[in-house]
């Protein structure tokens, strides 16, 4: 007969404990530093996704779930957390869901990619709204957003070759990071963080078809729905509620029900290793947010270093768009697979857009930029766009497979009208840590995305008030600068 297993011996019960053991003062000031930049940009983000038409129907709708029935802030008989622009209070978990779905609803936020792709700034409205909820400070936030990022990116290394290639959508994920993050915030035991993360993850698995072929709305929503279940599964695990502790590496958790998947005739696998290998607990620890990039264009993740290469190649070599007859794109096999399907080359919407390889080169020949303008309905119906589109061929080269995920080289050959051709490649994209977007950088991006939503001046205040975050008692004075 098999001996019994002890709480203590799952993956899940080690990482509550050293999530509920490490505090803000054993972080590093880096970590610290970088907190806030991801604030910065999340914020920005979310002033602009705000804009954005899923989110103004979620926000409609759970108005109306709880009993308003108009779009102007209301007093709410719950518990008060606030919803960035609207000002609407709500509980924490539609907050922390509805502020994630903000920040994420562009697709301009955060990203790391290593085995998976990620987006750690997902995860971290939750525990804001949680801070909010219980009066906590600044260094409270800090220290959940940290412990965000450090999970959620040793998750999506951890998966050989990774979940994406099984398959599956890394919100699946998520449901295990964000309620370490929130259950940190709540100061909840390591039990009861254990169970937290067993009532999330048993809600939350999320199939790749989210992002495969053609987008919809729920491309941007699974990632905070997790989140969401995050903050929920941590309040419920606070009043004792149960989940299987199991749910990574015991019977039917993530290991054993991904050892039935084969990718190129291997099982898949975990490396338990990437999860527990030096965990940081002191300042002079590294800190996984410290590899965190950001996004200097509203697209997916993969098409930065394309696009980078394309614009910088008409600008080197003062090529018209009149003059581009075959625009040669050379990337990683699943950038291929993800931004260059059939599907890709007649985007009807703008989560199908952002995705396309073949729009995002179109359009930023043609505009000679890729902004939030880019992806307005009228200009990704924009007929006049379908031949230049035809003119971008996506190709896979093997060679850059073995130099990612530590590089993302993209190759781009235009081909001109008259036979001649101009080459570019590009291997770090803008905003990765090797080459990070400034303070000052993140201000701009903040300021296009924020002017027209809270104005100019708010938007430097805000702006101010993040880089302060540590300094500030409590988190309401962030809403108070980013209601219109």
């Amino acid at each position: 007969m098999a001996a019994a297993y002890k709480t203590s011996d799952f993956l899940s019960a080690k990482l509550a404990k050293w999530a509920c053991a490490l505090k803000y003062e054993h972080l590093s000031p880096q970590a610290i530093h970088a907190a806030k930049l991801f604030w910065y940009d999340s914020v920005g983000c979310a002033l602009g996704g705000s804009q954005q038409e899923d989110a103004k129907i979620l926000l409609a709708h759970y108005m109306e779930m709880a009993g308003v029935s108009t779009l102007k802030p209301q007093a709410s008989s719950l518990k008060p957390s606030t919803l960035f622009v609207s000002g609407f209070k709500t509980n924490p978990v539609d907050a922390g869901f509805l502020n994630a779905h903000m920040i994420r609803a562009m697709d301009y936020n955060d990203i790391y990619w290593k085995a998976d792709p990620a987006h750690p700034s997902d995860i971290i409205a939750a525990p804001l709204a949680l801070c909010e909820y219980k009066g906590l400070s600044g260094r409270d936030l800090i220290l959940a957003t940290v412990i965000a990022y450090e999970m959620e990116q040793r998750l999506v290394e951890f998966g050989l070759p990774g979940i994406r290639e099984y398959g599956w959508h890394h919100a699946t994920l998520t449901a295990f990071a964000a309620p370490i993050a929130c259950a940190r915030v709540l100061g909840l035991t390591p039990d009861q963080m254990v169970q937290a993360i067993g009532i999330s993850a048993a809600r939350t698995f999320s199939p790749g078809a989210v992002t495969a072929g053609k987008l919809t709305n729920m491309k941007n929503t699974v990632d905070p729905w997790a989140a969401r279940m995050g903050a929920e599964s941590a309040l419920l695990a606070a009043r004792g509620f149960s989940g299987p502790e199991h749910m990574l590496d015991g019977k039917e958790g993530l290991y054993h029900i991904f050892s039935h998947v084969h990718y190129k005739g291997e099982p898949a696998r975990f490396d338990t290793d990437i999860m527990l290998d030096k965990l940081p607990t002191k300042p002079a620890d590294h800190y996984r947010i410290l590899d965190c990039g950001m996004k200097s264009f509203p697209i997916e993740a993969l098409s930065h270093a394309p696009l980078t290469a394309m614009l910088k190649c008409v600008k080197e070599n003062a090529i018209k768009p009149a003059e581009v007859a075959e625009i040669k794109v050379e990337v990683i096999a699943r950038a291929a697979d993800i931004l260059g399907d059939p599907h890709k080359y007649r985007p009807d919407s703008k989560e199908t857009a952002d995705h396309s390889l073949p729009y995002c080169m179109a359009v930023g020949l043609i505009d000679g930029m890729v902004t939030p303008l880019q992806f307005k309905e009228e200009r990704v119906l924009d007929k006049s766009l379908i031949p230049v589109m035809d003119k971008v061929k996506v190709v896979a080269n093997d060679e850059f497979e073995a130099l990612f995920p530590k590089f993302q080289p993209s190759q781009v050959t235009i081909t001109t009208t008259s036979g001649k051709s101009f080459t570019k490649r590009v291997d770090v994209p803008k905003g990765d840590p090797r080459d990070p977007m400034t303070p000052e950088e993140i201000g701009i991006k903040f300021t296009a995305l924020g002017k027209a939503v809270i104005g100019e001046a708010k938007c430097k205040q805000a702006g101010n008030w993040i880089m302060t975050l540590d300094k500030h008692d409590s988190v309401s004075g962030l809403f108070d600068l980013t209601t219109a």
